[in-house]
């Protein structure tokens, strides 16, 4: 039994409907259909999820921007009326949105939530009526049905573990079974959103709820490939990685596949495969829990922007106890959470992400640091970015660091920080913002020399 997920740009039109339909027909084994709100039909598009974000800002105590309610209508409207679908299902799409503003009116982040939900709950009733339309067996099932029980932080959904019996009752269901993603229900009753990449975390859960043997995650892309094709063209293309690997490269900015759908997977070693809707013969990336290594260390490279570094020194650093549980205790208590910290006898840098440091947490944080740790130097870095190196054979190849090293000398980029895991999956070096582009691709040329479009 297979579970089966469907990002934005695979449900952003009619046309692409149809095409997933195909899909499903194509294999009895998909048994689960996750969807996301439908996405953008074209680059000057505007997804779904963006059009209820500026409804839901534009709600007031006794209206709304019609206009911007006459948009999301617009969208489910083109493709009921394409797909020749029954024109009660716009009433329902009205009317749902009606009752979500009715209900969170008074609570901006409830208010949110309930919205950016509509995008997938809608497509999810919309999708059902197509199948059905085509004679197929298929149920909508609600987040609250399946059994998503989750924590109620708006905005940050957390699955709760008493959630995966009740998913597992699903399997009892005839038929193809199609839910939302992106959202579960509280104990309090209220509509919450999973962070970003929320329809692939619904995905993951679900498929381990039904102990999926695949959860196939479709997009617009043939495969993973082993670095962005924004910044190499034709790079290699990746046949199958490790749930680690992917993990490394999806937090150094990996968009294909959101880091956190992984976890539910991950434990109950559950294959994912990456594929594309446009092309669905194409064979696509699987994500397993490990590969045979064929004698190529480095699968990957990713980066990412957006870090700055609170950089510190004091004589004798080394020396004092507690010093860097206090550091971290004062991040904590701004609620500022850290990626790195890497240090030397005298001196210690911590890595966060910038937009953390704002509307006046920066100088709290530098204020405390001062005098709560009494430190000889200290000043913040700014516009960093993170490059990883990936693969699962780098622990048993000799000269991988040296190799980055000269890649990073030859594009001219200054080293600001090297960081390596003790698991030895990857390697992570900080370098200025405008020289990462070249970095990456010294990088690629260096792993990956004259190999360009082909598998890995």
């Amino acid at each position: 039994m297979k579970v089966v997920k469907f990002g934005g740009s695979s449900v952003a039109s009619a046309t692409q409907y149809k095409k997933v339909a195909s899909i499903l027909a194509a294999d009895p084994e998909r048994k689960a259909v996750i969807v996301s709100a439908p996405g953008k039909r074209h680059a000057e598009d505007t997804k779904t999820t963006d059009l209820l974000i500026r409804l839901a800002d534009s709600v007031g105590e006794r209206d709304f921007n019609e206009e911007a309610f006459q948009a999301v209508l617009k969208r489910y409207r083109d493709i009921i009326e394409e797909l020749e679908l029954d024109s009660s299902l716009m009433t329902e799409v009205e009317g749902h949105l009606h009752e979500v503003i009715s209900m969170y009116r008074q609570s901006k982040d409830r208010l949110l939530d309930g919205l950016k939900a509509s995008g997938e709950d809608l497509n999810a009733k919309v999708m059902t009526a197509y199948l059905q339309s085509l004679g197929r067996k298929a149920t909508y099932i609600s987040p609250k049905k399946a059994g998503m029980i989750v924590t109620d932080e708006p905005g940050n959904a957390q699955i709760l573990p008493e959630a995966y019996p009740e998913i597992a009752k699903l399997r009892d269901i005839e038929g193809l079974l199609v839910i939302p993603g992106f959202f579960g229900y509280s104990y309090e009753g209220n509509i919450v959103t999973f962070p970003r990449g929320g329809s692939d975390i619904t995905g993951s859960i679900i498929a381990a709820g039904l102990d999926a043997t695949e959860y196939e995650n479709f997009t617009d892309v043939d495969s993973i490939y082993c670095v962005s094709p924004k910044m190499v063209d034709k790079p290699r293309e990746l046949k199958e990685l490790t749930y680690r690997e992917m993990r490394e490269l999806a937090y150094s900015g990996f968009s294909v596949f959101h880091d956190e759908a992984l976890q539910p997977v991950v434990h109950k070693k559950i294959p994912v495969c990456v594929k594309n809707t446009n092309r669905p013969e194409a064979r696509g990336t699987r994500i397993v829990a490990s590969r045979e290594l064929d004698g190529r260390p480095v699968i990957g490279i990713a980066s990412d922007e957006g870090f700055c570094s609170i950089n510190m020194t004091k004589y004798l650093m080394n020396r004092e106890l507690g010093f860097g549980r206090r550091l971290l205790a004062i991040l904590e208590d701004e609620g500022v959470s850290y990626e790195h910290t890497p240090s030397g006898i005298d001196n210690m840098s911590v890595i966060v992400r910038s937009h953390q440091l704002y509307n006046g947490q920066e100088a709290r944080v530098l204020n405390r640091i001062r005098e709560e740790l009494q430190v000889d130097e200290l000043y913040v870095e700014r516009d960093l970015a993170m490059i990883m190196v990936v693969g699962e054979g780098m622990n048993q190849t000799i000269g991988i660091a040296s190799k980055a090293t000269q890649a990073l000398a030859q594009a001219g980029a200054n080293i600001k920080m090297i960081n390596q895991g003790s698991s030895e999956v990857s390697m992570m070096f900080g370098v200025n913002v405008e020289d990462v582009e070249r970095a990456v691709q010294s990088l690629y040329h260096i792993y990956f020399p004259a190999e360009v479009g082909q598998e890995v």
